[in-house]
This record gives C-alpha cells, structure tokens and sequence, in this order.
C-alpha cells in the first residue's frame, strides 16, 4: 500500500539540489518512520554527539528498510573479526566519507552511504530510494562522526559478503522480531556504559547500531514493552 499526493524533496536547500530525498511512493507503514526523521533532534537518538570542535572523522551509514516474507525487515551486516575498528560487530553498511563523495555538510553522507553499502554487500544503489537523512552521532571509540542515512529498499538485489576482510556476512531481520521482547536485553561494555540490544539471527547487534535502531523503534511506535533488568554479555555466543 502506497500513499497517494505523497510530498517529495528534491533536497535543493539541504542537499545542493544534487541528490533527491524523497517520501513520494513510500509504504504506508513507513509514515511513523519518516515522521521521526523530521522531528527527532539528535540528543534523543544518542547521548553521545559530535565534537563541538568539528573534530571526528565524517562518515555515513545506510538504514534500509524494505519488506520480506514477515513483513518489514532491515539489511545488516556482521564485521570481519579481523578490522581494527568495530570488529566481528553486527552494523548497518556504511564507512567513513571520500574526496569523491562531496560536501560532507550537503551531498556526501548521503552519497558515502550508498557507495560503502554497495562495496560491502553488492546492493544495488539504483533500488534505493532515500527518505531521510537523521542527525550526526557521534562514536567515541572510534571517533566517527556518523550521519545515518534512511533508504527504502523498493527494487531489492541481491546481498551478500563482497570482500570477507571486510564483511564476514550480510543478513536481514525482520522489525518484528526486533520488537520482540524476547529478543531484546541489555549490554554492559567493560568502560561501565550500558545500552540496549537485540539477540537476532545468531548475533547480538548492540554498541552504536543498537541504540540507533532502538530509538527508531521507540520515536516510530514500534516498541514494545521489553524487560531492561535482562542483561547479556557482550560474548553472548560463547
């Protein structure tokens, strides 16, 4: 189901007019989301935001959302255990910013996204339709100062691992299981932090990736009422 007369941006004021972000043809089941995109101020995805010095390096990832057999579902990929940063981690595609991707400021999150998610799961930018841009985050650890760029995913292709140094796996799981209570819990990182996760597909998705999908469950009105006390170990497989 689509909505009719649906608005569109032609990003020309955000967006130097050269990259189109646009609600028009969208699921109807999309609408709680692109809502929150335009209302959701960065202190309520994350506590930690960008350097006020402009320190950090910029980057991107990509949010897709598209339908499968169970409904919506969302693309994520587990890291190779072998990087230097995030390793063995499941995450949304994405990776920091290049010279040809442009202004980081206008075009280049939104460009960067859609070329790390093609390099590292093969996808196909062309079936994305991007409709809306969140605000920069921050990680410490790793000092990225990350745009998350939300896509919907109207002409799936193909996914999978392109380079195993990179990605050890490219998977999807449906919404419906990230809301289910059985499946979400709590991480304590060794530095005392603690966030949420979600045990899904044989992984445990938390860290950065975690708490963005989390408040985009939460300001969608998706959540469900799930048990906080429940914790579980970052190794959780082990």
């Amino acid at each position: 189901m689509t909505r009719a007369g649906e608005e569109t941006y032609d990003a020309t004021h955000a967006y130097g007019g050269e990259v189109a972000v646009t609600t028009d043809g969208l699921p109807a089941w999309l609408d709680p989301v692109v809502h929150a995109a335009r209302t959701v101020e960065a202190e309520q995805l994350s506590r930690f935001l960008p350097p006020e010095s402009g320190r950090g390096r910029q980057s991107a990832v990509l949010i897709l959302l598209g339908e499968g057999p169970r409904g919506p579902e969302l693309l994520l990929m587990e890291r190779a255990g072998n990087l230097r940063s995030h390793a063995g981690q499941a995450s949304f595609p994405g990776g920091a910013l290049d010279t040809e991707d442009g202004d980081p400021a206008t075009t280049g999150p939104l460009r960067a996204a859609l070329r790390e998610a093609e390099e590292e799961t093969g996808l196909d930018p062309a079936g994305v339709q991007i409709f809306g841009v969140l605000p920069r985050l921050y990680i410490p650890v790793s000092r990225f100062v990350v745009t998350p760029v939300l896509g919907w995913w109207r002409a799936p292709s193909p996914v999978g691992a392109v380079d195993p140094a990179e990605t050890a796996r490219v998977f999807t799981v449906p919404v419906v299981d990230l809301t289910d209570p059985a499946n979400r819990a709590t991480t304590v990182h060794p530095s005392g932090h603690s966030g949420p996760a979600f045990t899904v597909e044989g992984v445990l998705v938390w860290g950065f990736t975690a708490g963005v999908i989390d408040r985009i469950l939460h300001y969608a009105g998706w959540e469900r009422p799930w048990d906080r006390t429940k914790q579980v170990p970052l190794d959780w497989r082990s």
